[in-house]
């Protein structure tokens, strides 16, 4: 029996093998293996929907405003350049032929741009509504009642990370095992939280600070640690892929500096606030440069826009230099920080994270729109949960549902209420109440902000077509 590796390996982690599919046929010449992991989560129906989530300003009326869609595109900008430039310093040394930079920097950008794409309607609130839900709905207490230790911690600790895994494994082309089959490595690079639900643990550090995959999902994880040659740390549980603190920089990048940005759009800040702050990342620089650029910008938009284009530069640059740092301390495992917080500037970034709680996450209007979104994700899943439940008892018990339940029922769409197997080409009704609630969870938080407050005014009567 070998003896267990004590460090990753950069071409086991770097796999063009497709989940559920060994057999691939390999790069299209005109387009590498990592840069279809890239087309395929664009052309999904799940990203998409993204267009209208929440990222900071929910259901916002103004069509500059940043939504989880634009967020990710951004972010997977972010994520090419910084994973690029990673990817110049690897290749060099490993000497590697068949690997350029530019495919290191495809994979962070394909993950960057699933990073969101299993979060619920109005964003992190979504998240947490779900949580709230789960912890004072009768409801929920019935649910969860019937459910094992560690598949109800899934739903007391809600994940729109763990969704995602699901999203582009399992319920985007679901009659392929895999899902969009993405590579081994973009799937590793998008994994912030390689640990299941009951394993959270703060105290450990930042790769368990949440969970990454569902129950459902364990054999599908498995495949991708094991794959990517990923440190094994407890049951279950394995170390951080290394591009994924590549692409939780690109995040943190990203919103941090455009979140300052849409809130001056919004009036939100003033300009000598973004200015401020923004400048404070570039200290380093010709001050007399940026000083002579800004006054022949036209108006503070502009000067806004062209600080936040050199913010962005400087913290990819820094952020990069920042991971061949730590790489050895990555490669085994040992690293636990956000890439982020080791930056020269790292106190300069805590401070806009300060500004940006207190006066834009914590504005008004934000936690109005928020504490909405409570009542519908959380009456949603009250009238859908009880609904499938009655009709799914009744059947096992050959029974009627009550016409309510059964009407409601109706109006999950099917993929929800059916499990399909495609050896007999049957279908079956959903039973298992882990599996029942999962799915109904997979409905809700597929949903768009708009359409979810659309379908709950609608089912509790706030609304209704009118003719005449």
């Amino acid at each position: 029996m070998e003896p267990e590796a004590t460090s990753m390996d950069w071409e086991r982690l770097l796999s063009k093998q497709r989940l559920g599919r060994p057999d691939e046929e390999g790069s299209l010449g005109f387009r590498t293996d990592f840069q279809r992991d890239f087309d395929r989560i664009v052309f999904s129906s799940a990203f998409r929907r993204l267009q209208d989530k929440t990222q900071v300003f929910p259901l916002a009326e103004s069509d500059y405003v940043r939504t989880r869609l634009t967020h990710s595109l951004e972010v997977s900008c972010v994520g090419r350049s910084l994973g690029t430039r990673v990817g110049e310093a690897i290749t060099r040394r490993e000497g590697y032929t068949e690997v350029a930079p530019g495919d290191i920097g495809a994979i962070v950008a394909a993950a960057c741009l699933a990073h969101d794409i299993g979060n619920p309607p109005f964003g992190h609130a979504g998240e947490d509504a779900i949580r709230h839900w789960v912890r004072t709905s009768p409801v929920a207490r019935r649910a969860l009642d019937e459910l094992s230790p560690p598949q109800r911690a899934e739903f007391e600790h809600f994940e729109g990370n763990a969704q995602g895994f699901r999203v582009v494994t399992r319920l985007q082309n679901p009659d392929n095992r895999g899902g969009l089959q993405l590579t081994y490595a973009t799937l590793g690079a998008a994994l912030k939280y390689p640990c299941p639900a009951h394993a959270i643990d703060p105290g450990y550090g930042i790769s368990r600070k949440k969970y990454g995959y569902f129950v459902a999902e364990a054999d599908l994880f498995r495949a991708v640690a094991q794959t990517n040659g990923l440190l094994k740390q407890a049951p279950r549980t394995y170390c951080r892929h290394p591009l994924a603190f590549v692409m939780e920089a690109a995040d943190n990048i990203a919103y941090l500096i455009v979140d300052f940005e849409d809130a001056f759009r919004l009036g939100i800040l003033e300009y000598r606030t973004v200015h401020d702050h923004f400048r404070a990342l570039l200290r380093g620089k010709d001050q007399g440069t940026v000083e002579r650029r800004l006054a022949r910008l036209r108006d503070d938009k502009e000067r806004v826009e062209y600080l936040r284009a050199r913010a962005i530069n400087e913290l990819v640059e820094a952020s990069a230099r920042a991971f061949m740092d730590h790489e050895a301390e990555i490669m085994t495992g040992r690293f636990e920080r956000e890439l982020t917080d080791t930056l020269p500037f790292s106190e300069a970034l805590r401070a806009i994270a300060g500004v940006s709680q207190e006066r834009i996450y914590d504005h008004l209007e934000v936690q109005g729109v928020c504490a909405a979104g409570y009542s519908v994700i959380g009456g949603l899943l009250d009238l859908f949960h009880e609904a499938v439940h009655d009709t799914a008892v009744a059947l096992e018990e050959g029974k009627q549902a009550p016409p309510r339940s059964r009407t409601v029922t109706n109006l999950v769409p099917e993929q929800f209420l059916y499990q399909y197997d495609p050896d007999s080409g049957r279908r079956y009704r959903v039973t298992d109440p882990y599996l029942l609630l999962l799915n109904l969870t997979d409905f809700i938080a597929g949903m768009t902000d708009g359409y979810a407050v659309s379908l709950y005014k609608k089912l509790t009567g706030m609304a209704l077509p009118h003719h005449g």
